[in-house]
């Protein structure tokens, strides 16, 4: 009662009402032929994105995307097609368990995924949930959260065409090149980058098609001001990719479906070593998945439904140092799941699933590595009473290679619908990873890998408030702590060797608070205005290499501030927005010695259908044109200006 007295009075709205119900649109979904196992009533702190407000966006990347409408915090090492990362709770990518359509896809090489290689025109939803309480997909890996991206659904019956193109511009403007000397402006930086896409889908009665390309290239040549005040111009880091996918959803008696789904992605991308070094490396990609899947919501009996899934990816990298140094690594992964739930009572359900995972790795660096792993889990979903959702899972994981290569990851989860529009939520979890390839067998470049680690390890929880008003006031509180033991760091022994070790221990705690209101109006062909407000506090303390609360050190990408604010207008055939981002100071080393400073952005985007068919739309990005770093020694862009037109067209059978 002390806990919940203190919660009430760190949240203080109205908690009760009599005569709305819960917005549904902050659940899952199971009727698009993906995850049919899925529950709609969950304990975990969790947030969609829509296609609708994908477009809206407009954004180049997933990494912005997820900034944008979430304020998730990001890392990338500058513009788009750059090395780019999510901060979900003070935890960086390899931390995060990102999926597709269900399938994780983290490399077993380094624990990261190149969101690089993922459209943002082919994307129908993003699912994030946060922290490491996943009970939904029950993949492992997942400390800070898991990054859920849809890229099929049914169709609906006809043919539609569909494509966009679109440019976006760097502010040209004078600057001092390596030797000092003033330089013109380059106007041709306003066509710095430009995107292209296309796509198909074709829905039938019993099938629906779908297929999109996608390319791109950024010259990602902007102005930015270096650390001593000078005007430069970025270069040297060019980015030229292409990719796509089909799918297919194929549907049979008794609701199930047959899904098949293909990727595929080329980039080659010239990386810089720091901000304005004439030092630059060469990687291309090459990445291919296939992935099958079974949906099955009524397997044998009505009391039962299931979905199993094989999919295969294989990745090449490339990489030719500033040094002319090459190096290979081919990956492949096949992937299989299968999950089960049961009906067996009115009101219990029980959940089952077993994952395994193959991996062959063929690297310059690391040789030819192989590893299986997997697990199986159990849920139980037990509603005692109407209003409350009891939720208990176990899942025990294994791999073949490194040390402690069982574990068993439990988790408990509450849920109280206190009434039809206010939820109480509560969640505790182990969480747990896995070393990478690259921590256990690395061996080149001055580093060598560490084969005896032992995964990370650790035990979080979370409390969240959620309340709902006739689907305009949506207010939602969330008060999270972590602790992380074992955590792998690379530092330098006294020969000047890297080298992974389990010296890592840290506590993470803070608040997630998001509110959003839906306000009709009638002001000439204005319907709607949607204000939205969302405040991050992350508290983190580094308990290793000596440290103590005393020495109060933060992990470093971690701000301790970060707050979200947008303004969304829209109207019958178009929509206004503009969006606000910030990061509170930053740390790039765990002493807390070199400080990022802080960074404010301000977005404006706009979209006006013209007809039925085509929509043009417009982006103003950084409009301060603020000086910031995402990366220590990345500058990241000024002012851009992205402009484009889109279309989708429908075709009558």
């Amino acid at each position: 009662m002390y806990l919940l007295l203190v919660l009430f009075l760190i949240f203080p709205f109205p908690l009760f009402s009599q005569d709305t119900s819960v917005n549904e649109e902050f659940f899952f979904s199971d009727d698009e032929g993906i995850t049919v196992v899925g529950t709609t009533q969950t304990s975990q702190h969790m947030a969609v994105i829509e296609k609708e407000e994908i477009e809206r966006r407009g954004a180049a990347d997933i990494t912005t995307l997820l900034s944008e409408s979430l304020g998730l915090n990001i890392v990338r090492h500058g513009a788009y097609g750059n090395q780019a990362g999510i901060n979900v709770r003070g935890f960086d990518s390899k931390r995060v368990a990102f999926l597709i359509d269900g399938v994780p896809v983290n490399a077993s090489l380094d624990g990261k995924f190149d969101i690089n290689q993922i459209d943002v025109n082919a994307i129908e939803r993003i699912e994030v949930m946060y922290g490491g309480s996943d009970s939904k997909y029950n993949v492992s890996g997942a400390l800070g959260g898991v990054i859920n991206i849809i890229t099929v659904k049914k169709q609906k019956q006809g043919l539609r065409i569909g494509g966009s193109v679109s440019n976006t511009s760097a502010m040209p403007g004078k600057y001092r090149d390596r030797n000092g000397e003033m330089q013109n402006k380059h106007w041709e930086d306003l066509f710095d980058t430009q995107h292209y896409a296309l796509s198909a889908a074709y829905g039938g009665k019993a099938t629906s098609l779908t297929a999109n390309v996608f390319a791109n290239r950024a010259e990602n040549h902007f102005i930015f001001l270096d650390r001593v005040g000078r005007l430069r111009r970025k270069d040297n880091n060019e980015v030229w990719d292409a990719g796509g996918g089909a799918s297919l959803v194929w549907e049979l008696p008794d609701s199930t479906k047959l899904i098949s789904a293909s990727h595929f992605y080329y980039g080659d991308r010239n990386f810089p070593s720091s901000g304005f070094s004439s030092r630059v490396g060469n990687q291309q990609d090459f990445s291919v998945r296939q992935n099958g899947m079974i949906d099955a919501p009524r397997a044998f009996n009505d009391n039962l439904a299931t979905e199993a899934s094989l999919s295969w990816h294989f990745n090449r990298r490339d990489y030719t140092s500033p040094a002319d140094l090459f190096s290979r690594h081919d990956q492949h992964s096949l992937n299989a799941i299968n999950r089960w739930s049961w009906y067996p009572a009115e009101r219990l359900t029980l959940r089952s699933g077993i994952d395994y995972r193959y991996i062959n790795l063929n690297s310059t660096e690391m040789g030819n590595r192989s590893r299986h792993d997997g697990g199986i889990y159990l849920t139980a979903e037990f509603n005692p009473v109407k209003a409350l959702f009891i939720i208990p899972s176990a899942k025990m994981v294994c791999t073949n290679e490194g040390s402690g290569n069982i574990a068993a990851i439990p988790k408990l989860g509450f849920l109280w619908n206190v009434t039809d529009n206010f939820a109480i939520k509560n969640n505790y979890f182990r969480s747990f990873k896995f070393p990478d390839f690259e921590e256990l067998y690395w061996s080149g470049g001055g580093g060598i890998g560490n084969p005896n680690l032992r995964p990370e390890d650790g035990w979080g929880g979370d409390f969240g408030l959620e309340w709902h008003f006739k689907e305009m006031v949506i207010i939602e509180n969330v008060f999270f702590t972590q602790w992380i033991q074992d955590s792998i760091h690379w530092y330098a022994s006294s020969g000047g060797i890297w080298r992974p070790e389990n010296v890592g221990e840290a506590i993470f705690f803070g608040l997630d608070n998001h509110f959003r209101f839906a306000i009709p109006v009638s002001i000439g062909p204005v319907k709607k205005i949607t204000p939205s407000l969302s405040y991050k506090y992350l508290r983190s303390y580094l308990l290793s290499f000596g440290y103590t609360f005393e020495s109060d050190k933060r992990i470093p990408y971690s701000p301790e501030h970060t707050i979200g604010g947008a303004v969304d207008i829209s109207w019958g055939n178009g929509s206004f927005s503009i969006s606000g981002h910030y990061e509170s100071v930053r740390y790039n080393d765990r002493a807390n010695i070199t400080m990022l400073e802080p960074y404010f952005l301000l977005n404006a985007a706009v979209n006006q259908n013209i007809g039925k068919s085509f929509t043009v739309f417009g982006v103003l990005r950084n409009i301060l044109n603020t000086s910031y770093e995402s990366f220590y020694d990345y500058p990241m862009p000024g002012i851009t200006l992205t402009l484009g037109l889109r279309t989708n067209a429908e075709i009558k059978q």
